[in-house]
């Protein structure tokens, strides 16, 4: 999935989760793979099923390395574990563009 240089609105994607029981854990782990030339560009945070959300990586101009594979730790316990969580990748700075590869909830 692309994510478009200089886009303030991001790209979504959407993992649908069920079969969990409860809220989701104190320790939600959610891993992220996206390909950038420049990562300090990319703002990330990811959506909870009541809309709620959290931030995992706000952009650092400072950050020059390419690409980006984190593993963030969310304490979401306040969420239901099921539906449909969000994540929101946005390139707020200008001259390129990336690809999100991949994201993964380990509950």
């Amino acid at each position: 999935m692309t994510v478009p240089d200089l886009d303030q609105k991001g790209v979504t994607s959407t993992i649908e989760v069920s079969g969990q029981s409860g809220n989701a854990p104190a320790t939600l782990k959610a891993a992220v793979s996206v390909k950038h030339t420049y990562r300090g560009d990319l703002h990330i945070d990811l959506i909870a099923p009541s809309g709620k959300h959290y931030p995992l990586r706000p952009a650092n101009g400072g950050d020059s390395a390419a690409n980006l594979a984190e593993t963030y730790t969310v304490n979401a316990s306040g969420e239901p574990a099921n539906g449909p969580w969000k994540l929101l990748v946005r390139d707020i700075f200008h001259r390129d563009q990336g690809t999100l590869d991949s994201w993964k909830l380990t509950f």
